[in-house]
């Protein structure tokens, strides 16, 4: 069980950043996974006060504060409208509504999990995040760097035109999952982003132009075997990595055959 020595709300981000550059100080988002660590936290620091929890709509993009809920994610018309509903697969089986409704955008991204559906499918959709020091990244390259004690601020989501798929395997419905696959096609580029696997998720682009004819039946069963050799799985209690990657030809293949069929192709 974690203790926690002190509690402040913060009342500005620089604040947030100044107590969290303690190694005793921690940042708390839901306190979902962090309550159930055991360890002594000298600070904790609460952003509920900084008007984090609200998604904000311009006309290039969406900006998704990091005390917003997945629950918000999951609900919000414009962010699934431009998805294609993947924003509600890529959360709807995390635990339960009760869970979704506490759990934040910026704990469960900036602990970039080994299995998270939401850093699966915010590097899918080609998304940035703003941090308080470092400044803005691609939730790629974030995924990429060591843990430090920067602050998550928001999420920026680009409205770009896009078909995107979330899929998702799982031993039980609520479970953690055993596999997951997004796969975004824009106009420039197709992004195929696995996780789970288990282990940060990572992002695969067709350079070997297998689809560069369109999506087939065969063109994405060939890519889907091309995803399978390039990326890396392992095995924990909820699967053995030869299973993790039969799953990821499957799921790639089944994600692209759906995209094909919101445009007509295959």
């Amino acid at each position: 069980m974690i203790e926690i020595a002190k509690y402040v709300k913060a009342e500005s981000l620089e604040e947030a950043y100044q107590l969290n550059q303690k190694k005793s100080s921690t940042v708390i988002g839901g306190m979902l996974w962090l309550k159930m660590q055991k360890k002594r936290v000298g600070t904790a620091i609460d952003l509920s006060g900084l008007g984090l929890d609200t998604i904000e709509e311009t006309e290039e993009e969406y900006r998704i504060g990091a005390m917003v809920s997945l629950r918000q994610i999951e609900q919000h018309a414009g962010l699934n409208a431009l998805t294609c509903g993947a924003a509600k697969d890529a959360v709807k089986h995390i635990v339960g509504v009760q869970f979704r409704n506490l759990a934040t955008v910026g704990g469960s991204l900036f602990g970039r999990y080994g299995f998270s559906d939401v850093l699966t499918f915010f590097m899918a959709i080609g998304a940035k995040v703003e941090l308080y020091h470092r400044g803005i990244l691609t939730v790629e390259e974030f995924s990429r760097l060591p843990y430090d004690r920067d602050i998550l601020v928001r999420v920026l989501v680009p409205k770009k035109a896009q078909k995107t798929v979330y899929l998702s395997q799982r031993n039980t419905k609520t479970d953690f999952p055993v596999l997951t696959c997004c796969i975004c096609r824009e106009e420039e580029e197709l992004r195929c982003v696995i996780g789970a696997r288990p282990g940060r998720a990572v992002c695969l682009r067709d350079e070997k132009q297998i689809l560069k004819d369109g999506i087939t039946p065969e063109s994405a069963a060939s890519f889907g075997a091309y995803a399978r050799e390039q990326i890396t799985t392992g095995s924990n209690l909820r699967a053995g990595s030869e299973y993790r990657s039969i799953l990821i030809g499957v799921l790639g293949k089944r994600a692209l055959l759906s995209i094909a069929s919101m445009d007509g192709e295959g």
